[in-house]
């Protein structure tokens, strides 16, 4: 028996002292190791299962998604990006794929669904050669090599704003509406599309033009009516939290009025410290109350003196200074969020203040040229329009469901970074899969130039490419067959006059959309497929994966076990003393 424990793990023959090899444990009991070609096979069956979930999402007939979360709040939408962050993915490999559409989200907003799908289907392409045999190595440089060709295959067929028109605004504000209008064709405002076209235009227009940060775009949501009483403020615009006795006294509209940002707490109670004070009469405790009174009134007073009409306060505004400002026609607002206050500071030029004394108005106070505080719904807004130092702006959207609000807001993100990123960029594609045929069309032919089992990966990849033009004809109830045979007969009868051509969703059949106007930053078809090839190599370089399972008396600690044993120590302790 002892023998028996001795062997090794294979029960190899002994060694040359009679002893066989001995079992080397290196990892915790209990941990589950799973290796070689038949767990990179599992990794690549649960990236599928993910992508077939956000599969039928694509394109402008696509369906949405309801999920709850452990909270039970509801979402519907048919981002990628936020289906893949609510799912919950347990499974080790397949959470790159929530990686890549989070880097696709924050990098250009648009096309989540897509680098999925492309990473999934290349995925799919290669699980046969893995099969095979074929080194996974081998497989991760054909894909990156037809990754690199595909990319400069997009840089010389993107047109660039000067070739499809003139320099004038309004040629070049027409183009941004139109790669606005194919972002937001597949979301839940594509009924609305020109409204709200027009209002992503104006708001990333209104930016600084060198930076385009597009956090000076704030977004606030009002609960009632219809999509179409929401607005765009050239401006700042923020909700009234709080409002104390006296604020209805006060001034509500101001032309170019000077503004005081403090992180102040104007409240008497804040005078109080815990503090101890003895006094032996009456008067020393009058004397002690006249003081806490002047304290606050001295700070007023200060404010007073810069000559500010507008106060405002991530911290508290009393009923006091509420009523002190309203008698000398100052507007008071407190507990104003930091990021409100932020925009606030940068659009109007004032700078935060700690303290009110030295004050200097030049400095410290900022200015617009309209303030007004107007009721929008059921909640009252604070508006700051005409500023001055930088261009920043506020949507403030309208809808019947909260839900349907969020669902809009996410879409109007994914048109603005795509706005964004058509000014920075300034190249454009086709979309509709008219891109990802023209570029299968190409790595065919270049991979009849080259030998080998490379031939084979880049036919492959090439095939992957057509998923996007498939999967837009699956959502949309066309023939996939038909249309999907005739787009690719098109590309390969006139590689150069239909290098456009694409699904033509409206229409139901091919078309050549860069003269419909479904255009698309070139960079959200570069950084999409670049993305998903790495996701891909990254899977397929992976045949091992470790899971440390938790022990049993780790669980005991931190469950129902620890408590009596916990209990047990404590009373032992007790009677000891």
């Amino acid at each position: 028996m002892a023998a028996g424990r001795m062997q090794g793990r294979g029960g190899g023959p002994a060694g040359p002292y009679g002893y066989g090899q001995p079992q080397i444990v290196v990892l915790k009991e209990g941990t589950d190791t799973s290796q070689g070609i038949p767990q990179l096979l599992s990794n690549i069956s649960a990236c599928l299962a993910v992508c077939d979930t956000v599969r039928t999402t694509l394109g402008p007939r696509g369906m949405d998604k309801l999920m709850v979360d452990k909270n039970d709040r509801v979402t519907i939408s048919n981002d990628g990006a936020t289906i893949m962050k609510l799912l919950d993915i347990v499974q080790p490999a397949a959470r790159t794929l929530v990686d890549i559409a989070r880097s696709q989200d924050a990098e250009v907003g648009d096309g989540t669904t897509s680098v999925v799908l492309l990473a999934g289907e290349i995925l799919k392409e290669v699980k046969s050669f893995v099969e095979e045999g074929v080194s996974p190595h081998v497989i991760v440089k054909g894909l990156q090599k037809a990754s690199e060709i595909v990319a400069n295959r997009i840089k010389e067929i993107s047109v660039s704003v000067d070739e499809t028109t003139s320099t004038s605004s309004a040629d070049f504000r027409s183009l941004l509406e139109k790669c606005a209008a194919t972002s937001m064709s597949s979301k839940v405002i594509s009924s609305q599309k020109q409204f709200f076209t027009q209002m992503v235009v104006d708001a990333v227009l209104r930016l600084d033009q060198t930076q385009l940060n597009e956090n000076m775009i704030g977004v606030k949501k009002i609960s009632g009516g219809a999509m179409q009483d929401s607005l765009l403020v050239d401006g700042v615009a923020f909700k009234k939290m709080f409002s104390y006795a006296g604020f209805e006294q006060q001034p509500k509209l101001f032309a170019n009025p000077k503004i005081i940002c403090l992180n102040v707490e104007l409240e008497l109670k804040a005078e109080k410290d815990n503090a101890e004070v003895r006094v032996e009469k009456v008067k020393d405790y009058q004397a002690v109350v006249d003081a806490e009174w002047q304290i606050i009134f001295d700070k007023l007073e200060d404010i007073v003196k810069t000559g500010a009409k507008v106060v405002l306060s991530r911290l508290p505004i009393g009923d006091l200074a509420t009523q002190y400002f309203a008698d000398r026609d100052i507007f008071c607002a407190g507990r104003v969020p930091r990021d409100d206050m932020d925009r606030v500071c940068e659009a109007t030029g004032a700078k935060t203040q700690s303290t009110t004394t030295g004050l200097d108005p030049q400095k410290h106070l900022g200015t617009c040229e309209k303030f007004e505080e107007r009721q929008i719904g059921g909640q009252r807004f604070n508006l700051f329009q005409g500023c001055p130092q930088s261009k920043t702006c506020t949507i403030i959207l309208r809808g019947g469901a909260e839900q349907f609000i969020d669902e809009v807001e996410r879409s109007l993100h994914d048109s603005i970074m795509v706005v964004r990123r058509a000014i920075k960029n300034k190249t454009i594609v086709a979309g509709g899969g008219a891109t990802e045929m023209e570029l299968s069309r190409y790595l065919r032919e270049h991979a009849r130039t080259i030998e080998g089992k490379q031939q084979l990966i880049h036919l492959a990849f090439a095939k992957a490419l057509e998923i996007i033009p498939r999967q837009l004809c699956d959502n949309a109830g066309f023939d996939t067959t038909d249309l999907l045979t005739e787009l690719r007969a098109s590309h390969a009868r006139d590689p150069k006059g239909n290098m456009w051509n694409g699904v033509d969703i409206e229409e139901e059949k091919v078309s050549n959309l860069m003269e419909k106007f479904v255009w698309e930053p070139a960079l959200v078809k570069s950084n999409a497929i670049s993305s998903a090839v790495e996701a891909a190599c990254l899977i397929l370089s992976v045949d091992e994966t470790v899971t440390n399972q938790t022990s049993e008396a780790a669980q005991m600690m931190n469950g129902g076990g620890g408590a009596p044993m916990m209990g047990g120590r404590g009373r032992g302790r007790g009677r000891m003393m």
